[in-house]
């Protein structure tokens, strides 16, 4: 349910601009330039922020898609900003043969060499919408300290370095002609203060033993910063900076959602951030909190990094994951499964899945540096635009049901790193419904070779069943322990086939 003002208050306070995405006429505070924050029915406090509700766009969405792309991906490693300090890592090693030594190529060079020369929004729009995307996300700032934005208040931004592009405009633009949800990420907690902690050492061995690396040149220190330790905190300047960034971010690009890579940062910072967003939010939306803040810990919309609910949840939630690793590891000497890529059956098998325990999938597709997609991605793009228009009457618009399903496949109970990562099996059921409940959705996970025994549904008043993309009539029946449906001599789509059982008033 939305959360509206009274007719009253929002008479009083909402007069100025009504249009869609206009910026909100912010008053000028403190002498640094930083907006006030704007007034409304939220205030920065974990009270007051207990009133938020889940807007009914997300729920209804079902299935975002994540450009988690920054100068990462130029070397091809999870967290090359941090590891290509760490001597004898294979960061490290690659950094030797490909750029040089730490200290005379340091991490600001990576992002001079990110170029984006390939980066084609519009295109990648179009085919995330064609796979069922309904919202886009895009990365505004990592833990390396850098804006993929035309940031005011720092000098490390995709503008003024790098590809000198204003990334996450470009992507705005491109999902809102799209018609399209759009979201931006932060993962610029403390780590965005301590991440390149290893940039200010130096080799402790070797014939450069000694030598500073990049990070230790005061020259540097906006975007290195000065941590005393790799877990040290940030001071309350560099948090104010964060906070002045942040509302950069908000006040100009607007986005739908605000994701934040842990739970609410750096204390009454993120509060006054937060709670301003809110108020800007329904300002520009007549009253109505069309906002989603994702968070993995607290109040507001609950995001599990690749990880799935081993359970119905009562509250919306999202599962980000991704196709492999965050920025796509064109190097994986640890073979680590986290970063092989998944295909598209387990991608359809984690949505239907995720949708049935009433949450959202955020899906990160990795682009190279030039912003181009791996083959990987767009073989699972076609698959997913093959299936979604056949069966996404059965994951958008939809709600849980009583259970979300049945079968073998069960996951550990864990807040994170639980993701489902192979197919699950036929015998696998996910359930969702129609808002008005009428409609029970019933997806298989594979296609079946027999009869699908579904027992959940044994006793259950049927009126019919039909199978989505297919206008052969289907042979059911209820026996004593399990609804069985005769197979179709054919099917309509791969991976996953769905079944629209209309129920008895």
């Amino acid at each position: 349910m939305n959360l509206c003002l009274p007719l009253a208050a929002w008479l009083l306070w909402a007069i100025p601009t009504l249009s869609l995405g206009a910026a909100p006429r912010v008053p000028q505070g403190p002498e640094d330039g930083t907006p006030e924050l704007l007034p409304g029915p939220f205030k920065p406090s974990l009270d007051s922020f207990k009133q938020y509700q889940c807007p009914e766009w997300f729920r209804d969405a079902k299935f975002g898609i994540w450009s988690h792309w920054g100068p990462d991906s130029i070397p091809g490693f999870n967290n090359y900003a941090r590891d290509m300090w760490r001597q004898g890592s294979n960061e490290y090693k690659w950094q030797l043969e490909h750029f040089g030594h730490p200290s005379k190529f340091g991490y600001k060079d990576v992002i001079e060499s990110w170029k984006a020369e390939q980066f084609d929004p519009d295109a990648l729009v179009a085919k995330y919408k064609a796979a069922g995307a309904k919202y886009i996300v895009a990365l505004a700032t990592h833990h390396d300290n850098f804006d993929c934005f035309d940031s005011a208040y720092h000098e490390w931004n995709s503008v003024q370095k790098g590809p000198h592009k204003d990334i996450v405009a470009l992507w705005r633009a491109a999902a809102l002609k799209a018609g399209l949800r759009f979201g931006v990420s932060s993962h610029a907690d403390e780590r965005g203060w301590n991440y390149m902690y290893g940039a200010r050492l130096a080799d402790t061995t070797g014939p450069l033993a000694g030598v500073p690396y990049q990070g230790a040149n005061p020259a540097y220190a906006t975007l290195y910063n000065a941590p005393q330790s790799a877990k040290d905190k940030p001071p309350e300047a560099w948090t104010h900076k964060w906070f002045q960034r942040h509302m950069d971010l908000v006040d100009k690009y607007h986005p739908d959602l605000l994701y934040f890579d842990g739970g609410i940062p750096h204390g009454q910072n993120g509060m006054d951030l937060i709670a301003h967003y809110l108020n800007t939010n329904a300002h520009d939306h007549h009253g109505v909190v069309e906002a989603v803040v994702n968070v993995k810990a607290g109040t507001f919309v609950h995001d599990s990094e690749r990880g799935v609910a081993v359970t119905l949840l009562e509250k919306p939630w999202q599962d980000d994951t991704s196709l492999s690793g965050w920025f796509y590891m064109s190097h994986n000497p640890n073979n680590d499964p986290a970063s092989l890529c998944k295909d598209a059956p387990t991608i359809i098998h984690t949505l239907a899945d995720v949708v049935s325990k009433n949450g959202n999938l955020l899906l990160n597709f990795p682009q190279r540096g030039d912003g181009s997609l791996y083959p990987e991605c767009q073989q699972v793009l076609d698959e997913l635009a093959l299936w979604m228009p056949i069966n996404g009457e059965a994951i958008f618009n939809t709600r849980p049901w009583t259970t979300f399903g049945e079968g073998p496949t069960t996951f550990e109970r864990k807040s994170w790193l639980n993701e489902l990562k192979h197919p699950m099996t036929v015998q696998d059921i996910r359930f969702t419904r129609s808002k008005d409940g009428r409609t029970l959705y019933a997806i298989v996970c594979g296609i079946p070779r027999g009869p699908v025994r579904i027992k959940s549904l044994a006793t259950t008043k049927i009126a019919t069943i039909t199978l989505l993309g297919s206008a052969a009539q289907i042979d059911w029946k209820q026996e004593a322990d399990a609804l069985v449906i005769a197979p179709g001599a054919q099917w309509p789509c791969q991976h996953a086939v769905a079944y629209r059982v209309t129920l008895t008033p």
